[in-house]
């Protein structure tokens, strides 16, 4: 299993930034991906940000050039640093990360952080 706990969000006015991080932990052998995805209040859970344990990054249309996703692989961590954000972003952020246990590939998911970008 794969636990993951983020932190960092919270309330920021349009055009400010906030970090986003996640710690992985558990019994598991490597993390091949990590990523951010979020959850508006009636909508559908969207990925924001995807990243390989190589350092290969994918990121929504919506958010590149806003947002960068990065990792510690010796600390097992994932980041997201969010700049010019706006309203619309305003979502609970979930941490993903898919983990090889022994032969098997596991899923985990934070708790969620929420975050809120309003004046």
């Amino acid at each position: 299993q794969v636990q993951l706990v983020e932190s960092g969000g919270g309330l920021v006015q349009p055009g400010g930034s906030l970090r986003l991080s996640c710690l992985a932990s558990g019994k598991f052998f490597s993390i091949p991906a990590m990523g951010w995805y979020r959850q508006a209040p009636g909508k559908q859970r969207e990925l924001v940000a995807g990243i390989s344990s190589a350092g290969s990054t994918n990121y929504a249309d919506s958010v590149k050039g806003r947002f960068t996703i990065s990792r510690d692989n010796a600390k097992n961590m994932v980041f997201l640093q969010m700049d010019s954000l706006k309203p619309e972003d305003t979502a609970i952020y979930y941490c993903n990360a898919q983990a090889l246990s022994g032969i098997k590939v596991v899923t985990g998911w934070g708790q969620g952080t929420q975050v809120t970008v309003s004046s």
